[in-house]
């Protein structure tokens, strides 16, 4: 098992899960986050952390794509480990359905 991070993550980018994470596997694009699946231990303690309920175990039912996308995106991405506020409009786009065709943006953030 593993977490990943999902669609509603796009324009949010709030890192309360990075500053938890006890392995530091969360890497950071332009506008979103993304969980390496193959160096997350499972302990789950960022999940409860995301004010924007975008992490989710690979267990949930249609979480396969977003394995694969979290690891694709992981290994193109740089490491971020220290917590930053969030976009200034994140609560105007938390929840917002589509954002994954509407938003995402392949380039990487700027890592730690």
């Amino acid at each position: 098992m593993t977490y990943v991070v999902t669609e509603n993550c796009i324009r949010c980018v709030y890192t309360d899960c990075v500053e938890v994470c006890p392995v530091d596997c969360f890497y950071v694009g332009e506008n979103m986050l993304v969980i390496h699946p193959d160096e997350c231990i499972d302990c789950g303690v960022c999940e409860p952390e995301c004010p924007a309920e975008a992490i989710s175990p690979d267990t949930e039912p249609g979480m396969e794509k977003w394995v694969e996308f979290n690891r694709k995106y992981a290994e193109l991405w740089p490491n971020i480990v220290t917590k930053r506020d969030p976009y200034p409009d994140a609560e105007k786009y938390d929840g917002e359905p589509g954002k994954l065709e509407k938003y995402f943006s392949e380039k990487p953030g700027v890592g730690d």
